[in-house]
């Protein structure tokens, strides 16, 4: 089955989102940063990409009835004493749709966004079309100024069949590694996938056409990249670099940016094992999933098996995510079934 228009309309979604995003980062201040109910921080870019990724697929789309699984409510935004939070919010949702031609002129009142945030309510599951949206994935590397990305998937009958991704501060080159800052010129990327088609990239300001990328073709253990995420150091990733043999250091990235970095090659591993009872949500890995995957990646937990989306808003698997090429694959689930033998871990 074609997914063109999909594409075209997540493409269209994704990339008005992070012109969103580049605009509230310029100018955000600490006191700028929210908190929810978990602590975890929020911004007016989390809530206003998601009104955009909502108001562009729906139009985009109808008359099908959208269905979609994303990070962000509105209860904070209705409590009193977030009147001007709001206002500032619809601001930025109104000005970015503007900014594409066909949508300058439609109305949009603060109950539009607030609406269009909720309809992000969908619980997903193994039946029918669910989009799923990360509207600002890395949260925190955003308020640092550091990498995120805007991350879309259309989950189909339970598989992931569609993935957009905006990395606004990945370099156009390589992102692992450098030494230095990229020049504003060359950074911001947009990653897309559909089943069976490969995974493509191009810059996000749309100046060249896009190109097809492929993982690593590295099948050298010692010479291999390994990527994690910002967090509490996990004793076990160490455990399992040492024993394949990798002498380098991690390289911490935050966000889905990571799927991104290693689909076109920059790295070979990335390890993602938490903390016991963190469940992991699907809009963190669907999107990263499937550009990973469709260029010639593995994406899978400690037993081997790929990640199940089909289950609701959290994703069914068992101990840790594991993202690398077919080459390294058995040598790195030799190691974490090792590894977590070692240190009384159950699958």
């Amino acid at each position: 089955m074609s997914y063109d228009k999909e594409l075209a309309a997540a493409k269209k979604a994704v990339s008005l989102a992070a012109c969103l995003s580049q605009e509230v980062q310029k100018t955000l201040l600490q006191s700028q940063v929210w908190r929810k109910s978990d602590r975890s921080p929020v911004t007016a870019a989390d809530y206003g990409s998601q009104a955009v990724v909502s108001l562009v697929l729906e139009r985009e789309l109808q008359p099908e009835k959208l269905s979609l699984v994303a990070e962000e409510e509105t209860g904070d935004l209705r409590k009193k004493g977030s009147e001007e939070f709001l206002e500032g919010i619809t601001k930025l949702v109104k000005d970015t749709l503007a900014s594409e031609g066909s949508y300058a002129g439609s109305p949009l009142s603060t109950d539009d966004v607030l609406n269009a945030i909720d309809s992000g309510k969908s619980e997903g599951g193994c039946s029918g079309c669910h989009w799923i949206l990360d509207p600002i994935d890395g949260t925190k590397g955003f308020v640092r100024g550091e990498q995120y990305a805007v991350g879309l998937a259309l989950l189909v009958e339970g598989k992931v069949v569609v993935g957009v991704m905006a990395c606004p501060n990945l370099p156009v080159a390589s992102a692992v590694g450098e030494t230095e800052k990229s020049s504003s010129e060359n950074v911001g990327c947009l990653f897309f996938a559909t089943t069976g088609s490969g995974t493509f990239v191009q810059p996000l300001n749309g100046n060249s056409s896009p190109q097809k990328v492929q993982v690593s073709s590295n099948d050298v253990l010692e010479e291999a990249k390994f990527l994690e995420s910002y967090h509490k150091p996990i004793p076990i990733h160490g455990t399992i670099a040492k024993k394949l043999g990798i002498k380098a250091l991690p390289v911490r990235i935050d966000s889905q940016a990571k799927y991104a970095a290693m689909c076109r090659g920059d790295a070979e591993i990335y390890l993602r094992f938490t903390l016991n009872g963190y469940s992991e949500c699907i809009w963190d890995h669907a999107a990263g999933t499937i550009i990973t995957t469709e260029a010639g990646g593995v994406v899978c937990d400690a037993a081997g098996k790929s990640l199940d989306f089909s289950k609701g808003k959290y994703l069914a698997h068992k101990t840790g995510i594991i993202v690398t090429t077919k080459k390294l694959k058995p040598w790195i689930l030799k190691a974490v079934r090792e590894s977590m033998e070692e240190e009384n871990l159950c699958f």
